[in-house]
């Protein structure tokens, strides 16, 4: 999703209207855990979280029952108080120039920011506005939230610097019956003043205290104009998101256009000295599809499980970003930087102890852009039986073009197909300002 005039609007309101200036130009809007004076490090946001969902303290010891937590349920929406999006919005720091040891477990050999880590703190920090929108006061919530899709994440700068602060804000900007966007974004402080790095949109799911069936949100209330218009923003991108599941190529047929262009591609690839479907060139400089595989195997322990003891979303999409960075990385021979993160659907929950397959593909190329597929699986060693557990879709790009990718089987090109699709949408919506050539974000 791209940058909205409505939430620019409303990151201005909120900064000028509740927050004053303290020592990093910002003060926190109070809630339970969270001082008023204050902006708490994500560390701290995630220990709070563990004490607001009763997470298990140790692997393999007792989990505190959450079964009377039923009662707090209600059995109809209308029963819940209507939030206001000031009321969501929050503040967390990773303080990276103040803590050498923070600054350790982001930093890359090229002195900038994995963003494979950001993305950790960006799931932790979706969970934390959800559960202060769904605040009700309790000790320990009756709600068990999760990530169910990271809708758009936008990076905004080719370079993020290891040795400045960042820091985190957010909130809930639309909100269903059971599930809620959240918008997300980071600035990093540079010369005495924050700038903008990135903004990421999760949807966010409400389950019950077992984990086995939905739980009612409270309903959000747009208070303004802006506000209004970031609501029906999230309304479009319900509706949006529910067209590109029914128009997916994996239930309809490519449109006319697209087509004519793999009809073309393949036309392009015949031998002409053969005249034979079978025998297939390609231009010198390109590459066949089938060539740009990477692949990673990981044994899912117990230290990477979230609070609800299953694997950790922030975890996968770390190893999947660094795996479509490995590949960019190999495919163009020079340093790739991220420029956009998109449509990852959490199909089903992991399992600690699980085999996880994590495959990545050249899914596009355009100049200097490549469009990168991960498709991860959990194995049953017994079986040896795959389940689809998550996609995952990076837009990367570097200083000069890159080796152009050619499909030779219908699949390929299904999934070349898809890649111009996110590529495109990118394009369209996304920040396509030309990076720097500080392209060196690195993973």
């Amino acid at each position: 999703m791209a940058a909205s005039a409505g939430w620019k609007m409303l990151s201005r309101v909120l900064a000028s209207d509740v927050y004053s200036c303290g020592r990093f130009g910002i003060h926190v809007l109070p809630c339970r855990f969270m001082s008023a004076t204050s902006v708490p490090h994500i560390k701290n946001v995630r220990e709070q979280l563990k004490e607001l969902a009763g997470a298990q303290k140790q692997w393999g010891g007792e989990r505190a029952d959450r079964s009377g937590l039923y009662t707090q349920l209600v059995h109809s929406q209308t029963q819940l108080t209507p939030r206001t999006m000031k009321e969501s919005y929050q503040e967390a720091l990773i303080p990276l120039s103040s803590k050498p040891e923070i600054q350790e477990k982001y930093i890359n050999w090229f002195k900038t920011i994995r963003i494979g880590k950001l993305l950790e703190d960006l799931d932790t920090f979706a969970v934390w506005i959800s559960y202060q929108h769904n605040n009700r006061d309790e000790l320990k919530s009756p709600l068990v939230i999760v990530t169910a899709l990271v809708d758009r994440i936008d990076l905004h700068e080719g370079t993020i610097c290891a040795d400045s602060d960042i820091k985190m804000t957010g909130h809930v900007t639309w909100a269903g019956k059971t599930s809620m966007e959240v918008t997300m974004k980071l600035k990093q402080l540079k010369q005495d003043s924050w700038s903008d790095i990135l903004q990421a949109t999760f949807v966010m799911v409400a389950r019950d205290p077992g984990n086995k069936g939905a739980a009612y949100v409270n309903p959000l209330r747009p208070e303004t104009p802006e506000e209004e218009m970031i609501f029906q923003e999230g309304e479009v991108s319900k509706v949006n998101r529910k067209k590109e599941v029914d128009e997916s190529l994996l239930k309809t047929a490519p449109t006319a256009e697209e087509r004519e262009l793999i009809h073309q591609m393949f036309v392009d690839s015949l031998d002409e000295q053969t005249m034979s479907f079978g025998a297939r060139t390609k231009d010198e400089g390109s590459v066949w599809m089938e060539h740009t595989k990477l692949k990673n195997l990981l044994i899912c322990f117990p230290q990477e499980r979230n609070l609800y003891n299953k694997i950790f979303g922030g975890f996968l999409m770390r190893k999947a970003t660094e795996l479509a960075w490995a590949n960019a990385c190999m495919h163009s021979r020079k340093t790739p930087s991220f420029r956009a993160i998109d449509d990852i659907w959490f199909r089903k929950p992991v399992e600690v102890g699980s085999i996880l397959l994590l495959l990545s593909e050249i899914a596009y190329t355009e100049g200097d852009f490549m469009q990168i597929r991960v498709h991860a699986q959990v194995v049953d060693h017994k079986t040896n039986k795959a389940d689809t557990t998550n996609i995952f879709h990076f837009t990367l790009s570097c200083s000069g073009d890159v080796p152009p990718v050619v499909p030779k089987t219908y699949g390929e090109s299904m999934l070349y197909l898809d890649g111009r699709r996110h590529f495109k949408e990118f394009m369209r919506t996304g920040i396509i300002d030309k990076v720097e050539e500080t392209l060196g974000t690195g993973e």
